[in-house]
């Protein structure tokens, strides 16, 4: 089934060359001019993934982030010319799963597209069940309970979390998590990691600062003790 993708810009400009270019790519596309009219598309209609200005005309796109992960998962690429990293951060803390700064090369666009893409869990994955002390995950079904009180996890925090879950108690490695996440060309961006390890630490430590599941490994990444 061809991708259905949705952008989120309000410069008519960049809809349209984002548009012709993942066309030309091979998939659908619809846009939307404002963050109210993303959200609206965003309920209203299936999409695979997003592309998201930071800079919309009614709202922030850290606000839409907010607003829309209330309900939905789809992947979020931020396009964007804004370069802090502080945005950044703030657009990944929000729900955001890529960042994508303009101006942008359209085959490392294109590539990021189709990375998040294959990242979206299949439902022919076969049946698990994960167990770390008190916590539960259910690989197929996407579920992650600590004493039977369910833990909503965003796609990303899911992904991070198993990985931790099937590799308990080995020292993982800051570039390793990362490929392992978000592929190969990600070994640097250590700001992602920060980002999702302490989103993580908030929904399953007790004292999300003074982890005892999620342990920091000093120069060297983190080990998942359960």
């Amino acid at each position: 089934m061809t991708p259905h993708i949705l952008i989120i810009d309000d410069d008519p400009s960049i809809r349209r060359l984002l548009a012709m270019t993942l066309a030309f790519a091979g998939f659908m596309t619809e846009t939307a001019a404002t963050g109210k009219e993303g959200l609206k598309k965003g309920s209203d209609e299936h999409f695979d993934l997003i592309l998201l200005d930071l800079g919309l005309p009614d709202m922030s796109g850290v606000k839409f982030l907010e607003r829309y992960r209330e309900d939905e998962q789809t992947p979020v690429i931020i396009v964007s010319a804004i370069h802090d990293e502080s945005d950044k951060i703030a657009a990944l803390n929000a729900g955001a799963d890529d960042y994508v700064t303009k101006p942008f090369s359209t085959d490392e666009l294109i590539a990021r597209i189709h990375a998040n893409l294959r990242r979206v869990p299949s439902s022919e994955e076969s049946s698990s069940l994960l167990v770390a002390g008190e916590m539960r995950m259910n690989v197929t079904n996407r579920i992650v309970t600590i004493k039977d009180e369910l833990i909503k996890l965003t796609p990303k925090e899911f992904k991070l979390l198993r990985i931790f879950m099937e590799n308990h108690g080995k020292a993982l490695t800051h570039s390793w998590l990362l490929k392992a996440i978000w592929g190969v060309g990600y070994q640097h961006e250590t700001h992602y990691l920060r980002v999702f390890i302490n989103q993580l630490r908030q929904k399953i430590e007790a004292d999300p600062a003074r982890p005892k599941r999620i342990i920091t490994e000093t120069g060297i990444g983190y080990r998942f003790v359960g």
